[in-house]
């Protein structure tokens, strides 16, 4: 059993940064594999990034270079470091994990590249 709540997302200008932050409440994350998804008007949810319990990472391809997820096991929080954002990197932003084979998800929050 685990809430999500999301935090950080805003509008920027193409070439800003923004950091989104997914606290848990209830269990322990650290054993758990973590996901940023994304879904754009109009597009199928996208899998942004992943972080294992043992800190290794992965990335969509768009996103390599830009874009880094980490987590705060103490916090019960992981985090997606967004730099040098593009307008195509609009969209709503989950964060994501499976606890027992169970899904959870985060309420979603807003990115919006804009000048």
């Amino acid at each position: 059993q685990v809430q999500f709540v999301e935090s950080g997302g805003g509008l920027v200008q193409p070439g800003g940064s923004l950091r989104l932050s997914c606290a848990a409440s209830g269990n322990s994350l650290s054993i758990y594999a973590m996901n940023w998804y994304r879904q754009a008007p109009g597009k199928q949810r996208e899998l942004v990034a992943t972080i294992s319990s043992s800190g290794s990472t992965t990335y969509v391809d768009s996103v390599k270079g830009r874009f880094t997820i980490s987590r705060d096991n103490a916090k019960n929080t992981v985090y997606l470091q967004m730099n040098n954002l593009k307008p195509e990197d609009t969209a709503v932003y989950y964060c994501h994990a499976v606890l027992r084979r169970l899904d959870y998800w985060g309420q979603g929050t807003q990115v919006t590249v804009s000048s």
